[in-house]
């Protein structure tokens, strides 16, 4: 088998330097939190495919699934033959979606393809153009998706101009300065100087910023936009690609905060590592579209279906919500810990909802002033060590931790061990 030097020099000449990849390690084959490279080192995995693998990868439920699928049809297209799988999980997400009313369901492949139907179906049910998103959101790299990100490196580098009629608002973050307050006041200056409420479409939001930072939308911002939201008409949509299933202790983060949005749009775990996504929404806004307004090839894949049955099926009988919730405590006391230690790079602002959970590395202890350095150096010694980490954030000295849910409570606490180690190794 080729060495990890092997073919990162194979992956250099033959894949464009666009698609950048965070470790130049190699994957052999993985397993619930853990991963082998093709050289046969094993890393323990806080990343999760980038939040893909909230049950683990390979959780033997779902691979029966996929594997038991396979014996019937890998594609045939939704739109020309439909099948039960498909019509099944729409019902297991339209049982389970907290939507007012009835919800209905439509998959695609990918979230970027979830985000973009969003507003293709909030500007067909309210015959509007205008989305409002907000700083630091992060919804793709299609062009709407880009449009709507609110952070331009890498994203939006050299790629414009991007669609129209997307406005912008400041995310309350509170170590950031940025009080609801004041982002329901840049909301009311929008409706005054750039776009009246009567021609917006939907805001867009994540309820918890997944490459923004991990900061969470407070309770009372959500309910004060949902009543923003119903007082013009405006739809709301959540983004829960990266929060969603199961990953902060409820199926969608949004449900901690009691708001009903009037679409959602998930993918990552959804499917257990399977290219599948989703929009769920209220049920008179989901059919808004005329026939044929809405689709896609391989949306909705039958394998993908079949996974992400197994998922809903894993979440329920291995009490993965509660799981999520024990998860998270054990992740910021640990974190805690180590932030109290002298002789460690100073840890700021451990925050997080559920297991989905972040901090940031400054440059002094008690300060805010990022430190990138030696959180790049953090990164590399992990790997190093044996542990995949995986930055987030503005200002690049911020690490999420995506570790599955799944996680045994031994390699957790090795990981732990591999964490601490890891940052003296930065420090000096």
């Amino acid at each position: 088998m080729p060495s990890n030097e092997e073919l990162l020099a194979r992956r250099n000449a033959a894949v464009p330097r666009g698609v950048s990849t965070a470790h130049p390690v190699f994957a052999a084959r993985a397993q619930n939190a853990e991963i082998w490279d093709v050289e046969g080192k094993r890393y323990i995995d806080f990343v999760g495919g980038i939040g893909v693998q909230n049950t683990g990868h390979r959780h033997p439920k779902v691979v029966a699934a996929i594997e038991e699928a396979l014996k019937h049809s890998i594609h045939t297209a939704f739109q020309v033959n439909a099948y039960e799988s498909y019509i099944a999980l729409a019902e297991g997400l339209n049982e389970r979606a907290p939507v007012e009313g009835p919800a209905k369901t439509i998959f695609f492949s990918t979230g970027a393809e979830a985000v973009e139907n969003a507003v293709k179906i909030a500007r067909a049910a309210t015959r509007r153009a205008g989305v409002v998103a907000f700083t630091g959101g992060f919804h793709g790299r299609t062009f709407m998706g880009m449009a709507l990100t609110g952070k331009v490196a890498p994203y939006k580098l050299g790629f414009g101009p991007f669609p129209g009629e997307v406005y912008r608002l400041p995310f309350p973050i509170a170590s950031h300065g940025i009080t609801p307050e004041m982002s329901l006041e840049a909301l009311e200056h929008l409706f005054k100087y750039d776009i009246e409420a009567s021609r917006v479409a939907a805001i867009i939001l994540e309820p918890v910023q997944g490459e923004g930072g991990f900061y969470a939308a407070p309770t009372d911002f959500l309910r004060k936009l949902r009543e923003v939201c119903d007082a013009y008409g405006i739809l709301m949509i959540a983004d829960e690609i990266q929060s969603g299933f199961a990953r902060t202790g409820r199926l969608f983060a949004i449900e901690h905060s009691g708001v009903t949005p009037d679409l959602i749009t998930t993918a990552k775990s959804l499917a257990g590592g399977m290219p599948l996504s989703a929009v769920i929404g209220r049920a008179a806004v989901m059919d808004a579209a005329e026939p044929g307004g809405l689709g896609g090839t391989y949306a909705g894949n039958p394998l993908g279906c079949a996974a992400g049955l197994a998922v809903l099926k894993v979440i329920e009988e291995e009490d993965i919500l509660a799981r999520a919730t024990a998860l998270g405590e054990t992740l910021m006391r640990r974190l805690k810990q180590i932030q109290m230690r002298n002789d460690l790079p100073p840890l700021d602002d451990i925050r997080g909802v559920g297991a989905m959970v972040a901090f940031d590395i400054v440059k002094e202890r008690g300060g805010h002033e990022p430190d990138p350095e030696t959180t790049r150096k953090l990164v590399a010694a992990a790997r190093d060590n044996g542990l995949l980490l995986l930055t987030c954030g503005l200002y690049a000295n911020s690490i999420r931790i995506l570790v599955p849910i799944t996680v045994e409570p031994a390699v957790l606490e090795e990981a732990f061990g591999l964490l601490e180690k890891s940052l003296a190794e930065a420090a000096g």
